[in-house]
């Protein structure tokens, strides 16, 4: 399996009036990518810059953070072509690897507004590099700019930053510096295409804890009262565990829970609700083992919340005197 370790530059609307003008958010200018074997060897690699069809005037700080003009892409082929190319060089048994998550969303975009066929009809699994950098030298939950994790790395800086093909280039370097095979166990999910049904829903283990991605739902009371979202059966073994805290949230979008298993001690999940392409909802849940300080922080957001409430109840009571 090779790696496609690939970057975008995009450019979007100069002002108000182009962007109401467009269901295109983002418009892809250039595609750099580098391609890795299975050793992490560099084998080739793919730049290309894209003739704008739908902005036709170049964002002002996409511009200066870019360094490139619309006379420089004037006669460039169109995204459909390069991306079409860029495709067949990719090849047919690879794992997308991008810096941060943005970029194989847009792609998708950008070749759903073209009417291209899709990368894949469900779930894409790819390597988030900035999350696989914090997993191998941080804290795991940091995330810092590729220019930080270059320079953190001692890794030689031959071009500027904020081009699509340097942008790739140093991504890989990053990727060849990660000699832990274990750290390439963390997969990220693109989401552009979310399960169909409940057949297709993902239940996966990554490193220490399992994942669940789910299919769409109508509005969030829809997703909260479906079995799977809310079960909290250990990750380990999967038997059935004892509520420790039943689940809350503390702003509507994530909600946590304690339990403990007989056998497993102690697991903490977390639901991340968030709203589609098509303007629904899905899941994203959590789940892992977890020590007395995960537990302590887990009670201390629920007593918050609780004086919060309290406090609300109070003012409301009191009339809202001051």
């Amino acid at each position: 399996m090779n790696y496609i370790v690939f970057d975008l530059e995009w450019n979007q609307a100069a002002d108000e009036k182009d962007k109401l003008a467009s269901s295109l958010t983002f418009e892809i200018i250039e595609i750099g990518a580098v391609k890795l074997n299975e050793s992490k060897k560099k084998i080739s690699d793919f730049h290309e810059l894209v003739k704008p069809q739908v902005f036709l005037r170049m964002n002002k700080v996409t511009g200066e953070l870019i360094h490139l003009s619309m006379d420089q892409l004037e006669n460039c082929r169109t995204f459909p072509k390069v991306a079409a190319d860029f495709l067949k060089w990719c090849g047919s048994d690879f794992v997308f690897c991008t810096w941060g998550s943005l970029d194989l969303a847009e792609l998708q975009k950008n070749m759903d507004y073209y009417q291209m066929p899709p990368l894949s009809e469900k779930t894409l699994p790819f390597y988030d590099v900035q999350k696989l950098f914090s997993i191998a030298f941080e804290d795991r939950k940091t995330r810092r700019s590729l220019q930080y994790a270059v320079d953190f790395l001692g890794i030689k800086k031959d071009a500027g930053f904020h081009r699509a093909h340097a942008d790739a280039y140093y991504t890989a370097a990053v990727i060849q510096c990660i000699t832990e095979d274990a750290i390439f166990c963390n997969y990220s999910f693109d989401t552009h295409h979310l399960p169909r049904n409940k057949q297709e829903e993902l239940h996966i283990r990554i490193g220490d804890y399992t994942k669940y991605i789910s299919r769409e739902f109508e509005d969030k009371l829809d997703a909260m009262e479906d079995r799977d979202v809310i079960s909290t059966r250990c990750c380990v073994c999967g038997e059935r565990t004892r509520k420790k805290i039943p689940w809350f949230t503390n702003n509507g979008k994530h909600y946590y829970t304690i339990v403990t298993c007989k056998q497993h001690g102690t697991l903490k999940a977390k639901i991340r609700l968030r709203k589609s392409e098509n303007n629904k909802i899905y899941v994203i849940k959590t789940m892992k083992q977890v020590g007395a300080d995960v537990v302590e922080d887990i009670i201390n957001k629920r007593n918050l919340l609780r004086q919060n409430r309290r406090e609300k109840r109070h003012h409301v009571t009191s009339g809202g005197t001051h």
